[in-house]
């Protein structure tokens, strides 16, 4: 075969691979685009197993996401009952934002735990010219702080970082499984069970004195609220009941219920924030989520939930 036949063999075969490679990459997208997602909080605040080959970072667990930072104005402070606390969040253009949506009643809300889960406070800052502030109850150890907000214009977001509090520091026992828990006279009991990969229903029952709570007053626009901690990283996770006070159906209790997915085996601590004769209360339980395999769904990447 002379050059200039095997030259034209080559351009057709060249032209073919060329043709299938660009029908593929149409079809398959751009090296390293995105897949189209939902942006909604009920979403966000499942920790969710992320499709095969795609790593989906739980809430909490970053500084800096999507180009919003959560930078403390003092990363250390001192103990005590009212220990003033503030902080910025910048946005992709580096000034700080001012603009925030509001969800669930508040532009922005400021979990603040214990690194060894002996303390917990749900508080929602004041913002003054980009700068929130609040004060916090705090005791001598490294302190999560989790903000949970959705700047205008951008997706709903939790960012987290650490506050050291100084003075004599001891570290309280991991705290063993507990579905039971007592504050201010009310008994608080969770039934259902956490299963990696899979959505779970949780039961709160609430009583005070052994009688059912059946008047619970509404608390940021719902019955209560759901804060789960995974032990060891801190990673969060934030849901609402199913329903919401007034809408026909939803009763104000003895039970709250709450659908939740996490993403891995493993030891949870929940904290449910709940509001009775004007009084918000928080109950905590320490759960343990057992391994299970992937639904069929979940192998071809369908991780939808439902938070609410």
């Amino acid at each position: 075969m002379n050059n200039p036949t095997r030259l034209a063999g080559f351009g057709a075969v060249a032209a073919v691979v060329f043709g299938v490679a660009l029908l593929a990459g149409r079809a398959i997208g751009p090296v390293g685009a995105e897949p189209a997602t939902h942006d909604t909080h009920a979403e966000r605040t499942h920790l969710t197993p992320a499709p095969p080959g795609r790593t989906e970072i739980p809430g909490g667990l970053m500084t800096s996401q999507d180009g919003y930072t959560l930078t403390l104005d003092r990363p250390q402070a001192a103990a005590g009952s009212a220990v003033p606390v503030s902080f910025t969040i910048t946005g992709p253009d580096g000034a700080p934002v001012t603009s925030y949506d509001v969800q669930h009643e508040k532009q922005l809300h400021l979990i603040a735990v214990r690194r060894d889960f002996s303390g917990f406070q749900h508080v929602h800052p004041t913002l003054t010219d980009g700068t929130w502030s609040t004060d916090l109850a705090l005791t001598p150890g490294t302190w999560r702080l989790f903000a949970d907000f959705k700047a205008t214009g951008g997706a709903a977001l939790t960012l987290g970082t650490d506050l050291a509090v100084d003075g004599a520091f001891e570290a309280a026992a991991p705290t063993e499984e507990s579905r039971t828990a007592t504050v201010d006279g009310y008994q608080v009991t969770l039934a259902g069970d956490l299963a990696a990969g899979a959505d779970a229903r949780l039961t709160l029952s609430i009583s005070k004195d052994g009688k059912p709570v059946t008047d619970l007053q509404p608390y940021l626009g719902a019955c209560g609220h759901l804060v789960a901690l995974r032990s060891g990283d801190l990673a969060y996770l934030h849901v609402h009941p199913d329903g919401e006070p007034g809408d026909g159906t939803t009763q104000p209790g003895p039970d709250v219920v709450f659908h939740a997915a996490v993403p891995s085996a493993g030891t949870y601590h929940l904290y449910l924030d709940f509001q009775h004769d004007g009084v918000v209360r928080t109950a905590a339980f320490t759960v343990t989520a057992e391994g299970v395999a992937q639904s069929t769904d979940q192998e071809h990447g369908d991780t939808s939930g439902h938070a609410h």
